[in-house]
């Protein structure tokens, strides 16, 4: 981990796309100011860790629905009755 020392006004780089500037400081609290294209993604720590649970239980729950349909079709697949030998009476 790299760790840095910066005043309000000053601001670090990451890249050539984002930069971080320390907006104010008031007592034990620090404001961030964050420049980064669209297309990368910014969150806090828990919101970044709540996101991450609730795909993880989506994806828990897309795999419980996937075998529920399986296990429904087996079951239909097992109820036919199989063709007698493909000869058709008339």
């Amino acid at each position: 981990m790299l760790i840095l020392t910066r005043k309000s006004g000053e601001t670090i780089r990451i890249g050539d796309d984002i930069s971080i500037s320390v907006v104010e400081i008031r007592g034990n609290q620090v404001r961030l100011g964050i420049n980064a294209p669209r297309h990368v993604t910014v969150h806090r720590q828990e919101v970044y860790d709540l996101i991450q649970e609730q795909n993880k239980e989506a994806a828990m729950a897309d795999a419980a629905d996937k075998a529920l349909i399986q296990n429904l079709w087996q079951k239909k697949g097992a109820r036919k009755k199989p063709n007698s030998g493909g000869q058709s009476r008339s």
